[in-house]
């Protein structure tokens, strides 16, 4: 079970990347691509400059990712300390939050999710990794 858990966060930092990837070719009557940084709100609704926001945006989904990912380690006690584990979710889940909220897509709710129990498991129960052999 501690893999399967650390594999969890590892794939949802990883799935962020997809926002740094090209959309697919749409086809007829098919869904549009949830990862996609030009729809922000932010551009539309501020005025800001889309490279800018793509630029930032892309530095938060790396930041997010690579957060997850390490907490993933941390939780198997591999590589990274298993007292960051709380810091690293909070800095993922912050990260995730933000790009989810400034590049909404209805697809994506279920990351809202995933980031706030995450966080309550995190600093409101207090939940760690145990150490290998537990």
């Amino acid at each position: 079970m501690r893999i399967v858990f650390a594999l969890f966060l590892a794939a949802h930092g990883l799935i962020h990347l997809s926002y740094l990837s090209p959309a697919p070719k749409p086809t007829a009557g098919g869904p549009s691509w949830p990862f996609e940084m030009s729809r922000s709100w932010l551009v539309t609704a501020m005025n800001v400059d889309p490279g800018l926001v793509r630029a930032i945006g892309s530095v938060i989904v790396i930041v997010a990712a690579a957060a997850f990912v390490l907490a993933g380690l941390s939780w198997l006690g591999l590589v990274v300390p298993r007292d960051w584990w709380p810091m690293l979710i909070g800095v993922g889940a912050v990260a995730s939050l933000a790009v989810l909220a400034v590049f909404f897509h209805p697809w994506i709710l279920l990351g809202f999710a995933i980031d706030a129990v995450l966080l309550w498991l995190a600093f409101v129960a207090g939940w760690m990794p145990e150490p290998a052999g537990t």
